[in-house]
């Protein structure tokens, strides 16, 4: 491979990644404007932003989360006392 080829290649990837992290940047905007729209019609945007945050985990991975969540506030008196099943 001569150099002016591997050149025209890196310059290439560059530009490519460029125009992809100006892409990233305008998505990254868009998102936070349907946050903004979100709290201007009263949702909680940390609630939001978590239930995003759940919603991309499998169900074994949020109950798993869950039980820990539980586990650790019930360890710090967060939580009432533990119910046992009789």
């Amino acid at each position: 491979m001569s150099d002016g080829v591997a050149a025209d290649q890196l310059r290439a990837f560059v530009e490519r990644i460029e125009r992809l992290e100006e892409e990233k940047k305008v998505i990254s905007d868009d998102v936070k404007d349907v946050y903004a729209e979100a709290k201007g019609n009263g949702f909680d945007v940390k609630v939001l932003r978590r239930i995003i945050s759940l919603r991309k985990k499998k169900p074994h991975e949020r109950e798993e989360e869950e039980a820990v969540l539980d586990l650790y506030m019930h360890a710090l008196g967060m939580a009432g006392p533990v119910e046992v099943d009789a």
